[in-house]
């Protein structure tokens, strides 16, 4: 008889279910073959990508402008991110499966507001601002997520 609440169709068999609950020893194993990526970590480089893409354009242009308008649209990336990983990483965040789910799904839709928010100030508070100075830091600085999970922690062997 199987053990769910769901009644079997006719003509089906009852067959063994193919999936099985892990053992914590099991559950550990698979953890540790995740690779983690801390979303501070993530957010530290995409500053970091976005200072020198500032200094980059500065220097090749050699207008002050375009150095400061590729800043802001990193800005534009990292202030929501940081926002984003305080709120994920706060302690309630991990009480249980639903409080995250909901958690995670709050806060992206704050950093969400918060990035469209920056981008329609950015005429207002940087002088000369460069469009597509601007949209050149903002891609910069969100292509770092694939370059934080290329640079992981990489999945440990198992030993059977």
């Amino acid at each position: 008889m199987p053990s769910n609440n769901i009644a079997p169709l006719p003509g089906d068999q009852e067959e063994a279910s193919p999936v099985r609950p892990l053992s914590a020893e099991e559950a550990r194993r698979v953890r540790e073959q995740i690779p983690q990526v801390s979303p501070w970590w993530v957010v530290a480089g995409q500053a970091g990508v976005g200072f020198v893409a500032a200094l980059v354009a500065w220097a090749l242009t050699g207008k002050q402008n375009v150095g400061w308008s590729v800043a802001y649209g990193a800005l534009a990336v990292v202030v929501p991110a940081a926002v984003f990983a305080r709120g994920l990483t706060g302690k309630f965040s991990s009480l249980n499966a639903g409080s995250a789910a909901v958690g995670f799904l709050l806060w992206e839709m704050v950093k969400i507001a918060l990035t469209f928010a920056m981008l329609a100030m950015a005429s207002r508070l940087v002088a000369g601002l460069s469009w597509p100075a601007l949209l050149v830091g903002l891609v910069l600085a969100m292509k770092v997520y694939w370059v934080a999970l290329a640079f992981a922690r990489r999945p440990k062997t198992i030993k059977s």
